[in-house]
C-alpha cells in the first residue's frame, strides 16, 4: 500500500506533465497503481477487499453466527467472552486462530448494526441542576455472609447533579426494602431532591402505559409503632416522631411523605437512568470484586458506606474537573429539600398465634405474647425487623431473619405461663441459654438447682409482670447485699417499694386515728334479741 507522501507526489508530477509511464520508471511502481494514485479522490489510496476468503472458519460460519446471535439475546452479564466461544468452536474441530473468530465477531456486529436514522441507540445528553433529581436501582451482587456464599440485592442511588453515590445491601428486593433505602440514601446526602428516576420495578410500579403513564403500588402501609418496653411484654401504642399516620399507604404516599416526583422510565430505555445504570457496574468493579467476605449484612453494609464517602472524596466530577464529588456535594445540599423525618413504611400481614405462642412469618417462626395464643395477630415486616399487633398494642418486636425454619424465642413472652408451670423453667425451649440481667443471674446462683429453687425463682420472675424489672433487680441487689437470699424477703422488699413508710415521724393522735370510728348506739343490741327474750 502507498504512503500519503509518495500519492501526492504521483499526483504532483502528473499535473506537471510528466507522463505515467516516466513516473512508474522513477518511482518503481506499475503503471496501474499510478493511474489509480491519479484517480483516487483527495489522494485516498486505499485497499479494500470485496470477498474474504475464509479458508479455516469457512466450514464453521454458520455455527459461529448462531453462538454469536444466541450471545447477543443473553443478559449483559451473562453474555460468553470472545475466549469462550472461540473454545466452544475448538471443541467441534475448528482450527483456526482466536483472532479469526475475533475480526470475523467484529464485522459480524457492524453488519449488524443499523444507522442512527434506523433505529440504532442514539442518544442526547442530561443537564441536571443542583437538587432535581436522583435516580434509583437494584443490582445483585454475589458476597461472602459468615462462611457462605450470599447473593444480595444492592439498591443504588445517585444525585444526578454531583453524581454522590449511595449503596446499600438487603437480602431481599421487596418495598420495605425501597423505604429504608430511601431513608438512609436521604440521610446519607443530607437532603431531598425534588424528583425521582426509576425503572419499571415491580416494588414500585404496578402497570405501565404508554409513554410516562404509570399505576404506582398500591399495597397497605402504616407507620411504625414504638418498641414494647423490656422486660414487661406489652405497651401502649402511638406513633414515633416522624412516623406516617395510620391508614393506607404505599409508594406514592413516601414519595408525598419526601415531597419528591417520581418518574419512571419508558420500558427497555435504561439510558433515562443512565447514571445509576453507569453506577452499578462501576460499583460492581470497584466494591464487589473481588468477592466480599463479612461476618454479617450490617457490617456489610457499614463498609459500604465509608467507601461510598471515600469514593466522593478520591473521585473528580466528570464534567467540573476542578471539583471532587465530595465538594460537589457540598455544594449540592443548600439546594436540597430539608428531609424532617424518614418514612416508616411496612407490609402488614395477619398471622394466626399457635397454642404454644409462635407465628410463622416468612419460614421463620417469632415467639409473641402469651396473651395472644391461639389469636389472630397483625405482623408490620421492616426492613430490620417485625413488629406484632394485637389490636393497638404491641405484643412482639424481634430482628427479622432471612433464613429458613429457625425458631426465635424472647423469654420474658412466656412468662405468664411459667408463673403457673414453674416447673417448665428447667426443660422449657424458650428459657435454654436464657441472658438474664446481672441481678437475676446471681439470684439464680445463689438459690441452687432443684425443683423448689425453680420455683422460689420463678416466684420472683412473675413479680416482673408487677412491678417491672428495674425494681425487681434493685429488690434482689439490696436482699443480696443483706446477706438474705430469699424469695420471700425480695418480694416483702418489693411490698416496701409499693407502699413506701412516711418520712415524718408518726403521730399517734394523727396516724393511729380511725378511718371509721364507732358509733355509741346501744339501740343496736336490740336488734340481735329475739321475740322471746325477757324485758
Amino acid at each position: 500500500m502507498l504512503v500519503v507522501e509518495t500519492v501526492c507526489r504521483i499526483r504532483r508530477e502528473h499535473a506537471d506533465g510528466k507522463s505515467i509511464k516516466a513516473i512508474a520508471r522513477d518511482l518503481r511502481l506499475s503503471r496501474k497503481v499510478v493511474r489509480k494514485a491519479i484517480r483516487a479522490p483527495e489522494g485516498a489510496f486505499d485497499y479494500r477487499r470485496k470477498v474474504q476468503p475464509l479458508p479455516r472458519l469457512g466450514p464453521f460460519q454458520e455455527r459461529l453466527d448462531v453462538l454469536l446471535t444466541e450471545n447477543e439475546a443473553r443478559p449483559r452479564r451473562d453474555r460468553l467472552r470472545m475466549t469462550r466461544i472461540h473454545d466452544l468452536l475448538c471443541r467441534e474441530g475448528f482450527e483456526g486462530s482466536y483472532d479469526a473468530v475475533r475480526r470475523y465477531a467484529r464485522r459480524w456486529a457492524e453488519a449488524r448494526r443499523k444507522d442512527p436514522g434506523d433505529g440504532a441507540p442514539a442518544f442526547i445528553p442530561l443537564l441536571f441542576q443542583p437538587g432535581e433529581a436522583y435516580q434509583f436501582d437494584w443490582s445483585h451482587e454475589d458476597v461472602e455472609i459468615a462462611g457462605k456464599p450470599m447473593r444480595v440485592k444492592v439498591a443504588h442511588m445517585r444525585l444526578c447533579a454531583s453524581r454522590a453515590v449511595y449503596v446499600r445491601a438487603y437480602p431481599r428486593e421487596t418495598q420495605e426494602m425501597v423505604f429504608d433505602a430511601h431513608a438512609r440514601g436521604f440521610a446519607f446526602f443530607g437532603g431531598v431532591p425534588l424528583r425521582g428516576i426509576y425503572d419499571n420495578m415491580k416494588t414500585a410500579v404496578t402497570t405501565v402505559f404508554i409513554g410516562k403513564e404509570r399505576v404506582f403500588n398500591r399495597h397497605h402501609y402504616w407507620g411504625r409503632p414504638p418498641p414494647p418496653p423490656r422486660g414487661g411484654g406489652g405497651g401502649g401504642g402511638g406513633r414515633r416522631p416522624g412516623a406516617a399516620p395510620p391508614g393506607p399507604l404505599f409508594f406514592l404516599v413516601m414519595a408525598d411523605h419526601y415531597m419528591v416526583e417520581p418518574t419512571a422510565c419508558s420500558p427497555a430505555a435504561g439510558w433515562e437512568k443512565g447514571q445509576v445504570e453507569h453506577q452499578v457496574q462501576t460499583i460492581r468493579g470497584r466494591f464487589f470484586q473481588p468477592r466480599l467476605r463479612f461476618a454479617s449484612i450490617e457490617e456489610l453494609n457499614g463498609w459500604l458506606e465509608a467507601e461510598c464517602l471515600r469514593w466522593a472524596v478520591r473521585h473528580a466530577h466528570p464534567e467540573q474537573k476542578e471539583l471532587t464529588v465530595a465538594e460537589a456535594l457540598e455544594l449540592e445540599r443548600p439546594a436540597l429539600q430539608p428531609m424532617l423525618a424518614p418514612f416508616d413504611g411496612f407490609h402488614e400481614t395477619a398471622h394466626a398465634v399457635t397454642g404454644t405462642c409462635l407465628i410463622s412469618f416468612d419460614r421463620n417462626r417469632y415467639s409473641v405474647m402469651a396473651k395472644a395464643a391461639r389469636r389472630s395477630v397483625q405482623v408490620r415486616a421492616y426492613a430490620d425487623c417485625i413488629v406484632v399487633r394485637l389490636g393497638d398494642e404491641v405484643i412482639a418486636e424481634h430482628a427479622r431473619h432471612f433464613g429458613r425454619d429457625r425458631t426465635i424465642y424472647d423469654p420474658w413472652h412466656y412468662l405468664p405461663v411459667l408463673a403457673n408451670k414453674p416447673g417448665a423453667l428447667r426443660n422449657g425451649a424458650p428459657f435454654q441459654g436464657w441472658d438474664l440481667p446481672a441481678a437475676l443471674t446471681r439470684l439464680r446462683r445463689k438459690l441452687g438447682s432443684g425443683d423448689e429453687a425453680d420455683r422460689r425463682f420463678v416466684r420472683v420472675l412473675a413479680a416482673v409482670m408487677t412491678d417491672g424489672l428495674e425494681a425487681v433487680e434493685a429488690a434482689i441487689r439490696e436482699a443480696l447485699d443483706s446477706g438474705a437470699v430469699s424469695d420471700e424477703v425480695i418480694l416483702n422488699i418489693l411490698a416496701r417499694y409499693r407502699d413506701p413508710p412516711s418520712e415524718r415521724p408518726l403521730d399517734v393522735i394523727v396516724d393511729l386515728k380511725l378511718n371509721h370510728p364507732p358509733i355509741a348506739d346501744c339501740a343496736r343490741y336490740d336488734t340481735v334479741r329475739g321475740f322471746d327474750a325477757a324485758a
